[in-house]
């Protein structure tokens, strides 16, 4: 089973669940800067929140997508919002993209909120989501 794993952050947040997954599931994580360069089964996505928002670089990886992808899986973080599931997944439904039902997201710090999130509790709780998710 070909994995891969994207992402972007701002703050490191999403970063840090990013690498967890990647670790878990035997990949690197790469940010959204890279594209993906074959096809693959399973792409775990992560993104964050920002006003109220998936962030232009998502959206662009998103639409540059140029090969096959089995599924996507959503992970993120933010402060306010819940997560960028349904944000994400309009976006990949207008590329023809599916989006797993299952998706991983936790609390993100910013400012003086949810500090020091998402925590090592958090990571590891992302790794056995990924693993659970290509088992």
């Amino acid at each position: 089973m070909k994995v891969e794993v994207r992402y972007y952050t701002r703050s490191g947040n999403t970063k840090k669940l990013a690498e967890a997954i990647a670790k878990a599931v035997g990949v690197e994580a790469k940010t959204v800067d890279e594209p993906l360069r074959e096809d693959v089964d399973v792409l775990f996505l992560g993104s964050s929140v920002y006003a109220y928002g998936v962030d232009d670089n998502v959206k662009k990886f998103i639409s540059n997508i140029n090969v096959k992808v089995g599924k996507v899986v959503n992970f993120s973080t933010a402060a306010l919002v819940k997560s960028t599931y349904k944000q994400v997944g309009k976006l990949l439904a207008e590329k023809g993209i599916k989006q797993a039902e299952e998706e991983f997201y936790c609390k993100g710090s910013f400012s003086f909120m949810h500090k020091g999130k998402p925590d090592e509790k958090d990571c590891m709780a992302a790794a056995v989501f990924a693993k659970k998710v290509i088992s």
